[in-house]
This record gives structure tokens, sequence and C-alpha cells, in this order.
């Protein structure tokens, strides 16, 4: 912020730079007040209303890729990423400046973009649109109808599939193994698998505490977890701690590797097919078929609220879904049989 300085005169002025001209001059605004504190309020009121206009004037694509760059500290390599490669959602908009845009504006590309694009990429394609927005043209308040959320059915893997997969992995691929143990028994994510270290056992415990991660350059870095909620301790069967290295990496492999194995695995055994990121899916089922608490299935698995396990990780699976509608019906039969009884 600039400083005042105190005149012969007696009064104060404060010097704001406004631009430079072709010849490399720079050019200054005077405020000059009674008092020191009105003039550096006079030339802050300036500035800011100097910025606000220099931010309306950029196009969105301007906006939008100063608005990704600001956030390099702040988000995810991989969201960083995902905002990066969705720059031809907006072809439509690019050019147009910031102060031109308007509600029915921002309406009319969201319904254009519907046409092509599922509703999911649509939200999160109004998403960033909606960010920029809201950081250079803050007085624009958006009216916007979204296309309704598709409800997806997930595949969640059964018992048998996990087995049939365990089995086929044991005795000739150790590193596959242990990421489809540690995900389908301990809830961790591909990328938390490829950065956990010996250092990180104590026990039977694991201390899930960071992330292998895509940079902007497609390269694997280790980052902090995903959340603060993914910061957790897990406790894993006797099983499964054994196998583990006694120093180094527990795992030496990265989560795209995993991926491609995995899904090849599937392929073979022909298990109807699903993510390797599905076997969270299948411990969280497991444990709220069994009856433990949501709470402890949300610590054990790193899940900030109880939203996506009620959206997805609920979804019974196929092999518990029968024997729990049998249990039922037959409580209903026995009911029956019973009053047939008494009569």
């Amino acid at each position: 912020m600039a400083k005042a300085k105190k005149l012969p005169s007696g009064q104060w002025r404060t010097l704001v730079y406004n631009y430079t001209d072709t010849n490399g001059k720079r050019h200054y605004e005077s405020f000059t007040a009674e008092t020191k504190k009105e003039s550096e309020y006079l030339a802050a009121e300036f500035a800011l209303s100097k910025e606000e206009h220099t931010k309306c004037s950029y196009t969105f694509e301007k906006a939008r890729k100063k608005y990704i760059e600001s956030k390099n500290n702040i988000l995810s390599p991989s969201t960083i990423r995902g905002y990066q490669q969705m720059s031809s959602y907006y072809l439509d908009i690019d050019d147009i400046r910031i102060k031109d845009f308007t509600s029915k504006l921002v309406g009319a590309w969201v319904n254009d973009f519907s046409k092509t694009h599922s509703p999911k990429t649509v939200r999160n394609g109004y998403a960033l649109v909606s960010a920029v927005l809201k950081e250079y043209a803050p007085n624009l308040h958006l009216s916007i109808a979204l296309p309704q959320r598709v409800k997806v059915k997930c595949y969640v893997p059964t018992d048998n599939d996990v087995q049939a997969i365990i089995r086929y992995y044991s005795g000739h691929d150790t590193d596959m193994l242990l990421s489809v143990y540690l995900a389908a028994f301990g809830t961790l994510r591909r990328s938390e698998i490829c950065a956990l270290t010996a250092d990180d056992v104590v026990g039977n415990t694991i201390h899930v505490n960071k992330a292998m991660v895509k940079n902007t350059e497609l390269k694997y870095e280790i980052k902090t977890t995903k959340t603060v909620s993914s910061d957790r301790y897990v406790s894993l069967p006797d099983f499964v701690v054994e196998l583990f290295p006694s120093s180094g990496n527990i795992v030496s492999t990265v989560p795209d590797t995993i991926t491609k194995k995995f899904n090849k695995t599937l392929s073979k055994l022909q298990i109807p097919r699903f993510r390797f990121h599905d076997l969270r899916h299948y411990s969280a089922s497991i444990m709220h078929a069994i009856g433990v608490p949501d709470q402890y299935i949300m610590q054990r698995g790193g899940w900030g609220s109880d939203i996506i396990l009620k959206q997805i990780y609920r979804g019974t699976m196929d092999d518990y879904q029968q024997k729990f509608t049998d249990m039922t019906n037959d409580h209903f039969n026995n009911m029956q049989h019973e009053m047939q009884h008494k009569k």
C-alpha cells in the first residue's frame, strides 16, 4: 500500500502507479489531502477501482488462466490438471470480456454445452465458470438451471470377486496382491498405496499420510493426502502386514500400472468390469453390512462426511443383498405361519 508524504505546505500527498506509456515512462496519480489518513484512503480507493476495471477488461480465457495460476499452490495437482484439460469446454465464451458477462449469457452456454455433454461434465464445467466469475466479476449474480444429476449405478464387487482376484495374484505378483489387500481390506486409494512406506507401519497399524499423484507435467510426485480427513491410521489383519517389506515402499509400482494390471485381470477372470477404486466401495459395503457404525467407516476410509457414504458406499453387494432379502422374507413367512397356527 502506498504511503503518504507530508508536503512543505503541511498537506499530505500519496502517489499511486497508474500506467506506463509507449516510451517506458511510468505515470502516477497524486492524491493530496489535509490528513495522512485521508490521502492514503483516496489512493487506496483509486487503486482498488483501477484493479477492478482491469479485471473486467480481461477476456474469459485470460481470467480463467489467471484463476488457475493463482490456485497452483492451493489445489491438488490433479485438480489443476483437470482445469487445464477443460479448456476446450469454453471455446464459445473464451473471447468474451468479463464485463460483458451476464447470467443470461452463461445460461445460454450451459444450454448449448448440455447438448453434447453429460450432466456431470456440464456441472464440472459450470463450476469453473462460476468460480472465475466470482473472482473477477463479484457483483455478477448467476441464476442458472443445471441438468439434473443422473444416478449412476456402480457395480460393487462381491466376496467371490475379491477372493478370485486375490487367488490370482497370490504367489506371482506381490505388488498387486498387496495393492488389493490395502484397497479392499484397508480402504486405501491407489495414490495412498503407492506412497506408503515401511516407516509408516507400526505393528499392525499403518499411517496414511501422503499420496503419489501426477503434477501438471504428468510426472509422479509425493504430496500430502487428498484431504485432512484422509490422514488417518488403519489397522490391518496379521496376514496382510506379514507380507510387507522391512524397508522402502510397500509396493514398487505407480497408480497407472495398478489400473492397467487390474483391468487385464478382470478380463482374464471374466469378472464384471469395475474400477480398482471400487474396492474401497467393497470395503465400506462390507463394514456397513456387518453393522459397523458409519462414523467408524468414515474414519477408516478417510471420508470427511457421510454424503458420499450415503450416495455410493452403501450400495450393498449382490450376495449380501440376497442374504438380507432371504432373512427379511423368512421373518414374514414365520410371522404368517405363527398367525395361521394360532387360528
